[in-house]
């Protein structure tokens, strides 16, 4: 049993993404859960199902919420007046959010945090990576399904690290800390800040703060591991405490020859890699450092890397032909746009770029942050950009237009879509003969079947 005091756990908003996996790796632990929610989708339906843990009934009911109940988790999809929530409070039950759980799970472990505006999940993944391969006993919790991993949540007794993917969003509808300050770490990593969440930090100078505050977190013989190139994570992670060891590192060393990646070791020797691009590669050198901070030799962690693949979502190979290749990745913040389609520009120099990018945040569909998207699409061939005008009436904002759209990025060849059969139409007529395809979205360009375009790419 993982928490003794915590024997029936019920969780509202179960659905999501990372609700569903902290569900299921309570259940594995021999905890009673139960869980509600108003909308649950595959995968989470079909793994809840299969575990015995889907509820009955879609909605809220508060005679869910018992006397009997050790703890109620909260998940950000539900809303400040949901009566299940209303009745944990008003039985005076334990309420956590997510956050606040995985550190009260973890109080007694070591805790590495991940945070950064992009590249947490990635960093987070090489760790696991490395730390697997290696058969060490480790926690984690990290945003994005990893291969070879059940669960995107792990808690067990025995593990004395946790390895925690540190989001700066909200931490509950109840409690707007972000995530990351909440996970009180040991070691920490910021690998760039660029403005994200306008809906909840509008400005940003109120966005940095978060990191700064988190910077200033890293307790006494802490570590703070940063990207010593990014201007705002130099400017929160200036060493201000005596007592915390400060850490900074740029892209690993590397050779790009015939379309492969190496990286470059002190020893010079070449170890062959599967992913690329200069934010893996800074990605690689902050896992490096955190693993060094664990006791991992270089040696042993160029062996672990030389198998990773890549976190699913993330600069994802779709399909492969003699000259083309397809990847998909979940790119949408400026400084992820911007550092995708460079990297796949500068692996295949060759080749013609056709990147295509759907506009699907608050953030991204805001006019007020459109702006931030100047200058950031110049690396594509052919630059498109797609939004769905529902989205923006779903999400509140205003209307966009295209030339609001086009205008915003600076680039006037740039082709802007809002009807998901012209834009696939579109990516049907383009020459594929040595050309490579990037699509890139939060979302899936409404239903756009990616499988069937990407095997028309590679085959032509």
């Amino acid at each position: 049993m993982a928490y003794p005091p915590y024997r029936r756990v019920h969780l509202i908003a179960v659905g999501g993404s990372i609700m569903h996996n902290l569900a299921l790796a309570l259940h594995q632990q021999g905890v009673h859960v139960t869980g509600s929610d108003d909308e649950i989708f595959d995968p989470a339906r079909t793994r809840l199902h299969h575990a015995g843990l889907l509820p009955a009934q879609l909605g809220w009911d508060a005679a869910r919420i018992t006397p009997d109940l050790d703890a109620v988790i909260v998940g950000m999809h539900a809303r400040p007046d949901n009566p299940e929530l209303h009745r944990a409070q008003e039985l005076g039950l334990r309420i956590f959010s997510f956050p606040e759980f995985i550190y009260e799970a973890s109080k007694d472990k070591q805790r590495i945090v991940i945070g950064g505006s992009h590249g947490k999940t990635s960093i987070t993944s090489l760790i696991l990576h490395v730390l697997r391969y290696h058969g060490l006993k480790f926690d984690y919790a990290v945003g994005a399904q990893l291969e070879g991993f059940d669960l995107m949540v792990k808690l067990t007794d025995d593990a004395p690290i946790i390895i925690i993917e540190g989001d700066e969003y909200l931490s509950s509808p109840v409690d707007r800390r972000p995530k990351f300050h909440l996970y009180q770490h040991h070691i920490g990593v910021i690998s760039g800040i660029s403005w994200d969440h306008i809906n909840v930090f509008p400005t940003e100078e109120i966005y940095r703060e978060q990191f700064a505050i988190f910077a200033r977190m890293t307790p006494k013989a802490g570590v703070l591991i940063f990207d010593q190139d990014d201007e705002q994570a130099q400017l929160v992670s200036v060493p201000s405490n005596p007592d915390v060891k400060y850490v900074g590192y740029g892209p690993h060393e590397n050779v790009i020859r015939n379309g492969q990646t190496f990286l470059i070791t002190k020893k010079d020797e070449l170890v062959p890699i599967q992913v690329f691009g200069e934010h893996n590669l800074r990605n690689i050198s902050a896992a490096r450092e955190v693993c060094k901070q664990l006791g991992i030799k270089g040696k042993d962690f160029y062996e672990a890397i030389a198998s990773f693949k890549g976190a699913a979502r993330r600069l994802e190979l779709v399909q492969q032909g003699p000259t083309s290749v397809v990847y998909k990745d979940f790119a949408h913040a400026p400084s992820k746009l911007k550092a995708t389609s460079a990297a796949l520009k500068r692996q295949f120099p060759d080749r013609r770029l056709v990147a295509c990018l759907e506009l699907h945040t608050f953030s991204s569909l805001n006019p007020e942050f459109l702006p931030q998207y100047a200058g950031t699409f110049d690396a594509p061939d052919v630059a498109v950009v797609y939004f769905n005008p529902q989205v923006l009436a779903h999400k509140r904002l205003p209307p966009l237009s295209e030339v609001q759209v086009a205008e915003a990025f600076h680039r006037p060849d740039l082709r802007v879509f809002t009807d998901s059969r012209q834009l696939a139409e579109y990516l049907h007529e383009q020459d594929w003969q040595h050309a490579n395809l990037l699509m890139m979205t939060s979302g899936t360009f409404d239903g756009l079947d990616l499988v069937h375009l990407a095997a028309e790419v590679v085959g032509k």
